[in-house]
């Protein structure tokens, strides 16, 4: 890989030393700041690239392994001790889910990150900065006590809301470092107007909110941080779009009806775990990796989780490119094109996930792939294990099997089969959240 990342930086250096504007930023103009920003954040991402992704997929389902184990031994001794057990059933709930206490010790979830996300502790650094104003009035000069002027400040800050709110953007909402929006104990809607933008940065976690009915801004000025503002063009109306970042964690977001994508993660992004969200009514769901001809995007990993893609959705769950993509334990409910696609050899590894097709004959395969013919195809690795289908859904392997690393043959670890979806998923989705009781 050594060669691969040298290629990379001599690339970085390249573009920057051109001044070539990068394609899909809505940057209309690309100054110093972010000149500097653009470097970091690629560097950022090279150093978050994971050399053994085939370790951290074995970590995971071992860790799975260990939460319905352990979960089974609980209901055990509370049955007999007349009790009742909390129901947090993967490992990610089981992280910080069962604490009654969660609202004193919120930053406990910043712990709780797995698969290539793992790691991502967003403002657990900082302070605790109150969302007070549902109200967006100022893109250049963010009023204080407002979502947007919390998301741009320097220092890390775990961010949440005095009450329940919608919040309709006047444009993107541009996110600094290290920070977590925490949604937990309010009911939160970013819903018509703009969506959520994580561009050049690094440390984000979006938890517990909804996000619907995105609409693309024409652009201006927009501040992104307290040091910096900067012209932005027409934005394309994504949910949330993850440009040139690394160690992103989105956790327990509904998402719906967005004008493009619900989730696009692209040039060069890694390090990012979408774990527990739910996802209806919408086209484009889930794209991970933008351009065929940005081979930087090799470096991408991703972990998509505990998901429940449900009815109304067409294509995209996700659609990869290049990098290394583990889909596990996810439902998937009548998709009406495909569910997981890609182009440009990405690696996908689809395990135990439960796939329901609809009743339509022609939308009864998983897999789509594009721009390439079989004997070009054929050599991509998308590997299906454990996965269960239903109503006559099937998936198309392709290329080289997984290999038996020294982990899973030491112990034994496998993935969990699509069977135990219903009870990893059961809680996808935004949380009702009570003071007092676990989540």
């Amino acid at each position: 890989m050594g060669a691969a990342l040298l290629r990379q930086q001599i690339w970085l250096l390249v573009v920057l030393a051109a001044g070539i504007a990068i394609v899909h930023a809505d940057i209309a103009e690309y100054d110093e700041f972010l000149k500097k920003r653009a470097e970091e954040a690629f560097h950022s991402s090279l150093q978050a690239y994971n050399a053994n992704p085939k370790q951290v997929v074995d970590y995971f389902n071992a860790e799975v392994g260990d939460t319905l184990k352990n979960l089974t031994i609980a209901k055990r001794r509370n049955l007999k001790e007349g009790g009742s057990s909390c129901q947090a059933t993967n490992p990610i709930d089981r992280c910080w889910r069962c604490d009654p206490n969660w609202a004193m010790n919120r930053k406990r979830l910043a712990d709780c990150a797995r698969g290539f996300g793992r790691g991502t502790t967003g403002g657990k650094g900082g302070r605790i900065y109150v969302v007070t104003d549902a109200s967006d009035g100022d893109v250049e000069d963010p009023k204080p006590g407002t979502l947007r002027h919390a998301v741009i400040q320097e220092e890390p800050l775990w961010i949440v809301f005095a009450k329940s709110m919608v919040i309709t953007l006047k444009q993107e909402l541009m996110i600094n470092h290290n920070k977590t929006i925490d949604g937990r104990g309010a009911s939160v809607h970013i819903a018509y107007g703009a969506g959520l933008t994580i561009q050049f940065v690094q440390n984000v976690i979006i938890h517990n909110i909804r996000i619907h009915h995105i609409l693309p801004k024409m652009g201006g000025m927009i501040r992104d941080s307290t040091s910096h503002i900067g012209l932005r063009t027409m934005s394309d109306g994504d949910a949330i779009s993850i440009f040139g970042s690394s160690h992103i964690w989105i956790d327990h977001v509904s998402m719906a009806r967005a004008s493009d994508g619900l989730i696009d993660a692209i040039m060069g992004s890694t390090a990012i775990t979408i774990s527990n969200c739910k996802f209806n009514k919408h086209n484009d769901v889930m794209l991970l990796g933008a351009s065929d001809a940005f081979s930087e995007d090799a470096i991408m990993q991703v972990t998509v989780a505990f998901n429940r893609f449900g009815r109304g959705l067409i294509q995209r769950m996700p659609r990869c490119r290049w990098g290394f993509f583990h889909v596990v334990n996810n439902d998937y409910a009548q998709w009406e094109m495909y569910a997981i696609g890609g182009s440009s050899s990405p690696t996908i590894v689809s395990q135990g996930n439960r796939f329901k097709a609809s009743n339509n004959p022609f939308t009864k395969e998983v897999t789509k792939r594009d721009y390439a013919p079989e004997s070009v195809w054929s050599n991509w690795q998308w590997r299906s294990e454990g996965d269960l289908f239903l109503n006559g859904a099937y998936f198309v392997e392709s290329g080289e099997e997984l290999k038996v690393t020294p982990l899973t043959q030491s112990s034994k670890i496998k993935y969990k089969p699509g069977s135990y979806v219903g009870r990893l998923t059961r809680k996808a989705g935004t949380l009702r959240c009570k003071v007092g009781r676990p989540c």
